[in-house]
């Protein structure tokens, strides 16, 4: 089991990382994810070649606000707002 410390060290090179173009592995509670700058056009690409995606389908983009949401999402449904609002934790 991890400490706090050990945790953060761990979130601080996966963001040191996402930060200089690169991608991460990271565990969700199914599956493991594949993860960038999703404002990095040419890391988002690199994880298209790996999963040899040539259709390019979608993929998720985590935000932290609806501030964010609004920067960079096209045309969000207005439900997306609603959720944020009466959620209790992300």
């Amino acid at each position: 089991m991890q400490n706090n410390t050990e945790l953060q060290r761990e979130a601080d090179e996966a963001v040191r990382v996402m930060k200089a173009g690169g991608i991460i592995l990271y565990p969700t509670d199914t599956v493991w994810g594949l993860g960038c700058d999703a404002t990095n056009a040419e890391a988002v690409e690199r994880i298209y070649k790996l999963k040899r995606s040539e259709n390019k389908k979608s993929m998720l983009m985590l935000c932290a606000s609806a501030d964010m949401v609004v920067r960079y999402v096209n045309k969000a449904p207005g439900i997306a707002f609603e959720v944020m609002e009466l959620a209790t934790s992300p």
